[in-house]
């Protein structure tokens, strides 16, 4: 990355709407077969990214390595257990929109969620917040209107399920895991 690179810290409107979204209030419940309630979506999502040397203690913290830098970094919402949604700058010289968009879980899960911003608004929009997408092994297709409709607002990208964008960052990014796990001491 250059220091140009870098130095873009700029939030995103597209992140700025769904920062405005509660995700936990009653209109993103859903009732599973055994008639249990739960939210549809663990996702806290924050109005700023957070302070770069935040994100470096976060790294340096979940690797366990003194060493490891969180400067690819932006850090930009949360699930309930404490997992990280972040912007991955992994494509040097290219805009942050156009970045993949990665989760660190609390208990050491992580995986990349969506190539770029605009896909991230459509898995969003399909059901899935970042920890569920990442970790899903076979997405399924859970469209939520309102979501829907911001994605409709901000995206660049076509609309695609879940399953087809967390499967098309995969393939993009396929070391993502096991270059994070390497850095873990």
């Amino acid at each position: 990355m250059n220091e140009k690179d870098l130095a873009d810290r700029s939030f995103p409107q597209a992140l700025a709407d769904v920062a405005r979204v509660d995700f936990y209030d009653d209109h993103y419940l859903v009732v599973d077969e055994d008639g249990d309630e739960d939210h549809r979506y663990d996702f806290e999502p924050d109005t700023d990214f957070k302070p770069a040397e935040w994100t470096t203690r976060l790294f340096r913290d979940w690797t366990g390595n003194a060493e490891a830098d969180g400067g690819a970094y932006l850090v930009f919402g949360q699930d309930g257990a404490g997992g990280r949604a972040m912007i991955w700058r992994a494509r040097p010289g290219r805009p942050l929109a156009d970045q993949p968009i990665v989760f660190l879980g609390s208990e050491g899960e992580c995986g990349v969620v969506a190539g770029s911003l605009s896909d991230f608004l459509w898995v969003l929009a399909d059901g899935y917040g970042p920890r569920e997408a990442a970790l899903a092994t076979d997405p399924g297709s859970h469209p939520y209107e309102p979501l829907v409709r911001l994605a409709e607002g901000h995206a660049t990208t076509p609309r695609r399920t879940a399953k087809e964008i967390v499967l098309e960052v995969r393939a993009e990014f396929p070391s993502f895991r096991a270059d994070i796990n390497a850095l873990c001491r």
